[in-house]
């Protein structure tokens, strides 16, 4: 079954704000101060709301969106929110800011519900329960149009003519699967280019970790037998497979190949190490993904275990915001409907409460799948073991995370004490910048707060110029230029979500002058700006302070605030340093090919996949270039022109 288009253009959107909009016709979300709000809005709203099953949005003034749902009939359950003594807190806020409204309308419940999950998760409403999870998971790809495939992870989009399989929690467990393909059934780990280019085996071969395709270690047959016993062990039959080599194993051993059957042998231990060392490898699960929740202290953790072919491929922790005062049931379903927005739906989902609308979410998540989805609640058994291993990992992320957090709450309260500040600071925005000599310069932003370091916020600035090699000062202006450029945008329209309290900069009275010249150019005021410079002889502990207000001052050196604000600048330091030296890789690792007038991306990997390295090209005659592959004339006296300037056309 083909995915459901939830985009714009297909989807009717209506502004139903007041009565002389009529339905179904697209409307710009117009607010202005004389504009009614609240209960008012809702009940003009509902004047001209059809009882169809669809999503709603509540709008605020500026056109935010403050809140998605669902409704079998729209007119019905929109009628709830008039009643606002029978709402939570949160949603009374929520009615009180609303100041418009707007419906789409959708043949079942079940695509209304699949569409608010997919726009809470793009529009990440203030009041609805989120999903903060932007990472990307790795996958598994064997590559399906080669006469040797290779196995790779692989993160982001499917890739054309390869098969996936996936997902898995985390890159070390995608690592653990991949190095037993290597080890049990060796194949090719290396790219194209590197495999055409080979001439003798490489040390992956050397350690039996691939079977040498590339230098006709193997033929094609064996090698396809190879693949498809890799697919056979990803879909889970694991136990036929072991069988069948177990066979193998004594045919070797009876015929007196005793290297073949010692190599069978060493490939049968590594399968059966790999089942043995996984936490979990439930008998009675194929292919499910394993929620279990738990709350605490006005927060809740959701851990997800992903079970793959009988084989457990990692878990992960969840922490939802807006959970406070809700139910474990409603957060795991608001859960579980945003985290298959982007991702395949297994056959199973085991739950450790039961949901409040688990037939519909089930229906919803079939109908996205194509096949059946079951939602799974066992009170007994091998799969009551595994959801409690799961709660159990729950409880423990979230402890820890409480533990942490109130931690860092002290040590915010402390910032707010050194600086004097009203509170203590939400957002703690670090900048540092890094070149050579002006060469691959970069400025970045790290962000700091009551959860730690936010790393979702950080940012890189490649600097653009015109600057001075050298100077950090203009380096500085340009990062805060297009930083705070944006932010007092975002700021006019009402969002001041990524407003920062504390700047902190890496520098003594030079660089402090220098920000504050910069911020107050551009009009930035409420931000405390803290220049951290470093002591004497550059000894951490001894560093210098400048806020403007006050004389320079330090800390005592074992002050957990002066180590809070030393991490600070030891992250942004880091992150400056990896982002440059990654910016320099990329200009280090360019081919000559690149600079070929008529040579693209296609051509240049037909060429490498002809003669194996760009040295290779280089060492072409004309006549070899001209009768490569997909290479025609003109292209080739380009290339050899280009390598051999004085090498003149006929």
């Amino acid at each position: 079954m083909d995915e459901i288009d939830f985009s714009e253009e297909r989807l009717m959107t209506t502004d139903i704000s007041s009565n002389d909009v009529p339905v179904g016709v697209p409307a710009a979300v117009e607010v202005s101060a004389a504009r009614p709000k609240g209960v008012e809005v809702i009940r003009n709203a509902l004047k001209t709301m059809p009882l169809s099953p669809g999503v709603y949005r509540m709008l605020g003034e500026k056109g935010d969106v403050l809140y998605v749902g669902k409704a079998l009939a729209l007119k019905k359950r929109v009628t709830s929110y008039t009643q606002v003594a029978r709402l939570p807190e949160r949603l009374r806020r929520m009615v009180s800011e609303t100041a418009s409204m707007e419906i789409v309308t959708t043949h079942t419940e079940a695509e209304a519900l699949l569409l608010e999950a997919n726009y809470i998760k793009r529009m990440k409403p203030r009041f609805n329960i989120l999903l903060r999870d932007d990472k990307s998971y790795p996958w598994l790809m064997l590559t399906d149009g080669h006469p040797f495939p290779q196995v790779a992870k692989h993160r982001g989009k499917p890739v054309k003519g390869a098969s996936l399989w996936g997902p898995f929690a985390s890159a070390w467990a995608v690592n653990q699967t991949l190095n037993l393909l290597q080890r049990v059934f060796l194949l090719r780990s290396c790219t194209d280019a590197v495999f055409n280019s080979r001439t003798r085996p490489c040390l992956l071969y050397q350690i039996k970790r691939c079977s040498g395709p590339c230098v006709d270690r193997i033929d094609q047959p064996s090698y396809a037998r190879l693949v498809e016993q890799a697919r056979e062990f990803l879909s889970g039959k694991d136990m036929a497979l072991r069988e069948e080599m177990s066979s193998e194993m004594h045919k070797a051993a009876e015929a007196l190949d005793f290297e073949r059957a010692a190599m069978l042998r060493d490939r049968i231990r590594a399968l059966a190490q790999m089942q043995e060392s996984s936490v979990i490898n439930p008998a009675s699960l194929h292919d499910a993904d394993v929620f279990g929740i738990w709350q605490e202290a006005g927060q809740a953790c959701i851990q997800v275990f992903f079970i793959r072919g009988g084989r457990n491929n990692g878990n992960r922790s969840f922490f939802p915001a807006h959970t406070k005062d809700e139910e474990p049931g409603d957060v795991l379903s608001a859960f579980i409907a945003q985290f298959y927005d982007d991702k395949p739906c297994p056959a199973q989902v085991l739950v450790n409460h039961p949901l409040p609308e688990e037939l519909l979410l089930s229906e919803a998540l079939s109908l996205k799948r194509g096949r059946k989805v079951e939602i799974l609640s066992p009170q007994r058994g091998e799969k009551k073991q595994v959801l409690d291993h799961a709660v159990a990992n729950a409880r423990d992320a979230l402890h820890r995370k409480l533990a942490e957090t109130a931690g860092q709450a002290k040590l915010l309260e402390g910032v707010a004490t050194v600086f004097g500040l009203d509170a203590p600071p939400q957002r703690i925005e670090v900048y540092d910048n890094s070149h050579i000599m002006g060469s691959h310069a970069y400025g970045v932003m790290i962000v700091g707060g009551p959860e730690g370091f936010d790393r979702r916020a950080y940012r890189k600035f490649l600097i653009k110029g015109p600057v001075t090699p050298g100077d950090d000062f203009a380096m500085m202006r340009e990062v805060l230029e297009r930083r705070f450029g944006r932010a007092l945008k975002e700021a006019a329209e009402g969002d001041l979500s990524n407003w920062p309290d504390v700047l902190l900069i890496d520098g003594g009275a030079g660089q402090y002058s220098a920000v504050r010249a910069v911020l107050d150019d551009l009009g930035v005021t409420g931000v405390k700006l803290v220049g951290i410079a470093k002591g004497p002889d550059r000894d951490a502990g001894r560093e210098w302070f400048h806020t403007g207000d006050a004389e320079p001052f330090q800390l005592d050196p074992r002050d957990p605030v002066l180590y809070y604000l030393q991490r600070l600048r030891d992250e942004a330091h880091r992150f400056a340093i990896t982002t440059h030296r990654a910016g320099r890789s990329k200009t280090l690792v360019t081919s000559e090919l690149d600079d070929i007038p008529g040579v693209g991306p296609a051509r240049k990997r037909m060429l490498l996949n002809v003669f194996g390295s760009a040295r290779g090209v280089k060492q072409a005659g004309l006549s070899e270039l001209e009768s490569a592959p997909g290479i025609n004339r003109e292209t080739a006296r380009a290339v050899y022109g280009h390598f051999h300037p004085d090498w003149t056309p006929n």
